[in-house]
């Protein structure tokens, strides 16, 4: 399997079983909030949601699922509840990584993930290594990740290993950079959903989201689960991939 991202189809995809899904988790304080219940509530049953989503992505057949857990942002967010996000990241590692490994899961996580502390740091370099070798689905967590990071430590890691570059910018490349990007091991989604009723991408996958297909729903992140994921996938069934061609010639390709 390639490391570097897939590029714009050559030729229009027909919109079956996504090969890539990414998802922003959203809603945990508002059906937290909307039951009378903490904000942080919400946030341990959305951990649930994560499991449920997990599986039944993989009997989708589904190659990569990227979740957005944590953005850079979210650190605006009260110090309690990212202490409890944090605790809940770590918890979810400590139980959930034999079954990954079980089911044939990889993990991998993204993000600057040098500003947790020692001990999360560990445990996701041990999550990565325990499923390393896993090849029926890759579960990619984006954690305390920003699309407008992404591309600026791209250029970063692009110019530091090229530095001819800066003399020579010309020499720049989309597949240059996209070697860079913190999802180069997976291809660009092609399948994107929010939960939680917004529609907007907040600043995840800023780059790999050029051709995706969005789908939004008013479900919140803990009661998102088999059912709604059955109706996004049928809603993509349903699209037109045409990466800029018209519809005649995608019927004649």
């Amino acid at each position: 399997m390639s490391l570097s991202p897939d590029p714009i189809p050559i030729k229009p995809t027909p919109a079956g079983v996504p090969r890539h899904v990414a998802i922003v988790m959203d809603g945990n304080g508002r059906w937290a909030t909307r039951r009378r219940l903490p904000r942080v509530a919400g946030h341990a049953k959305g951990v649930e949601a994560v499991r449920t989503t997990v599986e039944a992505c993989a009997r989708e057949g589904i190659e990569f699922l990227t979740l957005f857990a944590f953005s850079s942002e979210n650190w605006r967010r009260p110090a309690d509840e990212v202490s409890v996000l944090m605790r809940l990241f770590i918890t979810a590692l400590e139980r959930e990584v034999t079954q990954l490994r079980a089911n044939g899961i990889r993990l991998r996580v993204v993000g600057q993930i040098d500003a947790f502390e020692g001990r999360l740091q560990r445990l996701i370099r041990e999550a990565e290594q325990r499923t390393a070798n896993n090849t029926r689905m890759t579960l990619t967590i984006a954690a305390n990740y920003g699309g407008r990071w992404d591309i600026v430590q791209a250029v970063r890691a692009l110019v530091e290993e090229r530095p001819e570059l800066v003399r020579d910018p010309s020499l720049v490349t989309e597949d240059a950079l996209s070697r860079h990007m913190a999802l180069a091991h997976a291809p660009e989604p092609d399948l994107f959903i929010r939960t939680g009723g917004e529609q907007r991408i907040s600043n995840f996958m800023l780059w790999q989201l050029a051709y995706t297909e969005f789908y939004f729903t008013d479900t919140f992140w803990p009661d998102f689960g088999p059912e709604v994921l059955a109706s996004a996938l049928a809603s993509y069934r349903d699209r037109e991939r045409r990466f800029g061609r018209t519809s005649a010639q995608v019927a004649t390709a």
